[in-house]
């Protein structure tokens, strides 16, 4: 079963830290892009941290950048989210998304990706 499951979610106070897993199963990472978005209440998916599975680039929305940390482990086909200095308006659910054909890579098309996750909430008290 092709699928994509998220871990790590949470709550914490400002600047805190947390780590976001994202196993794949099914599927070999290193054919795809994998993208973290998230979604606050009220608002659309927003991508915040891309990775290419195959060379691992990576691409950071303004909003994360110098905050959250993407990586990937291809012998766990896992890829890891460190969030660290978290503020209030990073609370949403975040999802992991695999993208088969990333090109252009970034891609921050929320529609384009192929494949997503459960999600997992990550709230940030001030």
């Amino acid at each position: 079963q092709v699928q994509l499951v998220e871990s790590g979610g949470g709550s914490v106070q400002h600047g805190g830290s947390l780590r976001l897993s994202c196993l794949a199963s099914g599927f070999g990472l290193e054919h795809y892009g994998i993208g973290w978005f998230r979604r606050a209440p009220g608002k659309d998916y927003e991508g915040v941290a891309f990775i290419h599975g195959g060379d691992g680039r990576t691409a950071y929305a303004d909003a994360v950048r110098g905050r959250f940390t993407i990586s990937r482990d291809k012998a766990k086909n896992t890829v890891y989210l460190q969030m660290d200095s978290l503020k209030a308006e990073d609370t949403a659910v975040y999802y992991c998304a695999a993208d088969l054909y990333p090109v252009p890579f970034p891609n921050s098309e929320s529609d384009e990706y192929d494949i997503w996750g459960q999600g997992t909430q990550v709230t940030v008290s001030s």
